[in-house]
C-alpha cells in the first residue's frame, strides 16, 4: 500500500468508527425501537461503505461491489419487515418503548 492509499484508508477509518460508535450508540442508549431501527441502519451503512473502502484499496473492487448489492437487497427486504413489527408492536402497546415488549402475551 503506497502513501497516499495509507493516507486515505486512515482517513476514512476515523470516519467509519465515528459513524459506527453513532449507531451503536443509537442502540444502546435508547428505549425507543425506531431509534434502534435507525441505529442499525447507521451500522449497516457502516459495514457497507467499510466492504467499499476495502475492496477499492485491496484492487478487488468487482467483489466488493457483488458483496454490497447482496447487502443491500437483504437490508431492504429486512427494514420493511422490522418497521412491520415495531408498527404491530405499537397496535397493540400503544408504545413503541423497548422496556413495554416484556408485557406482549401471545
Amino acid at each position: 500500500m503506497n502513501n497516499e492509499a495509507a493516507m486515505l484508508f486512515n482517513l476514512y477509518s476515523v470516519f467509519f468508527l465515528l459513524m459506527f460508535v453513532c449507531g451503536l450508540y443509537c442502540i444502546i442508549a435508547t428505549k425507543n425501537m425506531i431509534r434502534v431501527l435507525i441505529g442499525i441502519e447507521l451500522l449497516a451503512k457502516t459495514v457497507t461503505l467499510l466492504i467499499a473502502i476495502a475492496g477499492y484499496l485491496s484492487g478487488h473492487l468487482a467483489l466488493a461491489q457483488a458483496i454490497i448489492i447482496t447487502f443491500i437487497i437483504v437490508e431492504v427486504i429486512l427494514v420493511p419487515v422490522v418497521a412491520g413489527l415495531i408498527l404491530g408492536v405499537f397496535r397493540k402497546n400503544d408504545s413503541i418503548d423497548v422496556t413495554k415488549l416484556r408485557e406482549l402475551k401471545g
